[in-house]
């Protein structure tokens, strides 16, 4: 079982020729709101890439206003279990997504009900063994933080999405068992750490060294490496054209996080997160663009495996 601890977002989505400069204002044709969000895209990716019979629990904040309403039908479609998405006085999250005619996006977020997510909304009983916990950098880390100790001592897998890029203790850290990060995420983490960090791939196996925890970095289109402490894996990305790629990393994640918890190995997990993250990039959107199962198993003959590096 799969249960994912994070934010909730309503997006509204404008397209435009080129991202506004500083001080530049860019007319859209028109806009539109989705679902989104980190933890909500990425219970509903974790949901699709599970099929049938997947089971993904999702533990969040909504507000008092008309946006929760589209956030929780989102996932309720997708089979999400929201008995732990809670309500309160804040406004539900929202965030200001724009996209270029390249696929290239700027986002700004209002946290709002994000804001007041907590540990204890997810109850003992759902922590053990046969439960892959997923965490993002959304909500109040401390909350994370408490979350992923009490996950730790029930024997969890615990896989934390460190975005947006922020700081993280070291402590956290290695009481994870995966760390995903994108190539400004790897970087920044290993400098606030103190570790040398000329490059992605350099940093990944510094932060895997040094917190003894596999760390994931996935490259865009040059595709994504995991480092373990005794191995390393690169894999591709598939041969697409983007149209944009605001949900590429959370449709990864989500699907990493099924292969995992449905018994593959790291380096088929791998595989098949590259090719989910690569066919979110064909639909515009959040939530809207996040692959199925079907979809991802269909494109993993035309993205050659995963090799040791």
């Amino acid at each position: 079982m799969i249960i994912v601890f994070g934010s909730i977002n309503i997006d509204l989505f404008f397209t435009a020729r080129a991202l506004p400069r500083p001080g530049e204002t860019v007319l859209c044709p028109t806009y539109r709101s989705m679902p989104g969000g980190k933890g909500l895209n990425q219970a509903i990716a974790a949901a699709r890439a599970a099929g049938a019979g997947g089971r993904v629990r999702m533990a969040g904040r909504v507000g008092p206003d008309g946006f929760a309403a589209l956030a929780l039908d989102a996932l309720d479609q997708a089979g999400v279990d929201r008995a732990a998405v809670a309500p309160c006085e804040q406004p539900t999250g929202c965030a200001a997504i724009c996209v270029d005619a390249t696929g290239e996006n700027h986002i700004m977020v209002g946290s709002g009900a994000n804001r007041m997510v907590g540990a204890d909304q997810v109850p003992d009983d759902w922590l053990g063994p046969e439960v892959t916990l997923i965490l993002q950098m959304e909500v109040p880390l401390a909350e994370n933080w408490r979350l992923v100790e009490r996950a730790r001592a029930a024997g969890a897998r615990i896989i934390l999405n460190l975005a947006p890029a922020q700081a993280a203790p070291g402590a956290a850290l290695a009481n994870l068992d995966y760390l995903i990060v994108n190539e400004i995420e790897a970087v920044m983490l290993a400098r606030e750490t103190g570790l040398a960090a000329t490059d992605p791939s350099a940093a990944a196996r510094a932060l895997c060294a040094r917190h003894e925890v596999t760390t994931i970095v996935s490259l865009g289109a040059a595709g994504a490496e995991a480092h373990e402490p005794d191995a390393a894996w690169t894999v591709g990305a598939l041969a697409i054209e983007p149209v944009d790629t605001v949900a590429a990393g959370d449709a990864f994640v989500g699907a990493f996080a099924t292969a995992l918890d449905a018994g593959h190995d790291l380096p088929d997990a791998l595989h098949r997160a590259s090719a989910a993250g690569g066919l979110a990039c064909l639909k515009p959107g959040a939530a809207p663009s996040l692959p199925f199962a079907k979809d991802i198993e269909m494109r993993l003959e035309q993205l050659p495996a995963a090799r040791r590096l």
